[in-house]
């Protein structure tokens, strides 16, 4: 198996296989599992979340010993905002999206952060691999194909989906031109 690396790739992004086998005998020309980047450790959000409190704690004893009591409880609400906005942001972590290609087949699999996973299939003749350039740091990767139009990769920095829309564009190319042996 040989597989694909770019520059622009963070490690661990994409993982491309070329003619690895699959079940059905069709070769799999790319196999690409798109993830966001994950948050820190949760030991280390947890050490942030304690010394903000530690800080909140001492303040709020500050403003308690001056008799502005009024004040503890957004201290509190502080803390417990940045504990959600932490567990927010690592369950929005979890949402991937596989693209699998294959000669007959493009499928995409959308799992979000919560909920049941979608699977959106193209045919590789027909869909297109579009890179809409919104502004100079900022684009959109679509698939498009008979009326139908998927984005793919909207948690993905720009420079990671433009380098994934060219490894989806020669793995498509090698799609159409694939002839079995």
């Amino acid at each position: 198996m040989a597989g694909f690396r770019s520059g622009a790739l963070a490690p661990g992004k994409i993982r491309g296989h070329i003619f690895a086998m699959r079940a059905d005998h069709d070769p799999v020309l790319l196999d690409a599992c798109l993830k966001p980047n994950p948050p820190m450790h949760p030991r280390a959000l947890l050490i942030v979340l304690l010394v903000v409190a530690a800080m909140n704690l001492a303040f709020a004893g500050y403003f308690l010993s001056r008799g502005a009591w009024p004040v503890t409880p957004f201290m509190g609400a502080d803390v417990a905002l940045l504990a959600w906005a932490f567990h927010t942001s690592r369950m929005a972590a979890n949402r991937f999206e596989q693209v699998t290609l294959t000669p007959a087949n493009l499928t995409v699999l959308s799992q979000p952060a919560k909920g049941t996973a979608r699977q959106h299939s193209f045919n590789p003749y027909w869909v297109r691999v579009e890179l809409e350039q919104i502004t100079e740091h900022s684009n959109r990767l679509y698939l498009r194909s008979h009326g139908k139009s998927l984005q793919v990769g909207s948690f993905l920095a720009p420079a990671i989906r433009k380098s994934f829309a060219a490894a989806l564009r020669t793995a498509l190319s090698n799609a159409r031109s694939f002839r079995p042996a």
